[in-house]
């Protein structure tokens, strides 16, 4: 039996759903190794974009963005994101929708993909998940991305290059393409073993049971070979 699990993940910055899930996972993943320390996980991220269509020069909240540009009433959008920083707080994360810039987040996925080649693709992300929701901090600005992942160990100059940089560019598109592929609609978005998805931010204790039947099917695949 294997003892490696892989497990390609789809998520976009400006997505509440992927800051709680990347939150929900983690737990997962320590309670799995606590009780299955032979096992290995192999993980990587991947781009994509919930709202590709926001201006590249857009001015304005999530609030803005979905009253003016998406046409939602005005209540309706507060009570939705009320309820998404309740849900949140409760996981010990901090959503404040009246100071986010919502942002166009195609080039700060090539800051991901910079990381992604200087292995810290994980500490980037939860930097630039934090900054988007709690901090204010415009994810299409590379000054502004430029002084937050400096934190985390990416020179400012690279992060700079990186936003005008075609081959990072190219594999946000190649992230992208693929999810269209798998048939991907929404994220976050979890392939485990390149084989079965898993979509969504479930609660760790889903995770942990969908990592067992994983390691179950594949031993049971490999015993009838």
């Amino acid at each position: 039996m294997s003892n490696t699990i892989r497990i390609d993940i789809w998520s976009d910055i400006a997505c509440p759903w992927c800051y709680i899930g990347a939150n929900r996972f983690r737990k997962a993943v320590e309670q799995f190794r606590t009780d299955n320390p032979e096992v290995e996980f192999e993980i990587e991220g991947h781009s994509y974009e919930l709202a590709p269509d926001t201006p590249l020069n857009f001015e304005g909240s999530e609030i803005d963005f979905l009253v003016k540009h998406k046409g939602m009433p005005r209540e309706q959008v507060e009570d939705m994101l009320g309820q998404m920083t309740a849900m949140a707080a409760a996981e010990g994360i901090t959503f404040d929708f009246d100071r986010v810039a919502h942002s166009n987040t195609a080039a700060a996925h090539r800051v991901l993909h910079l990381a992604k080649e200087q292995g810290i693709y994980d500490e980037v992300l939860a930097r630039l998940f934090k900054a988007y929701f709690e901090e204010g901090v415009n994810v299409g600005d590379p000054e502004q991305i430029a002084k937050v992942v400096d934190e985390v160990g990416l020179d400012p100059d690279e992060v700079r290059d990186a936003f005008e940089d075609e081959g990072f560019g190219e594999s946000v598109e190649s992230d992208i393409t693929r999810a269209r592929m798998l048939g991907v609609t929404g994220v976050p978005f979890y392939l485990i073993n390149e084989k079965y998805g898993v979509s969504g931010a479930q609660q760790p204790e889903m995770f942990v049971s969908a990592f067992e039947q994983v390691l179950t099917l594949e031993a049971e695949a490999n015993s009838a070979d």
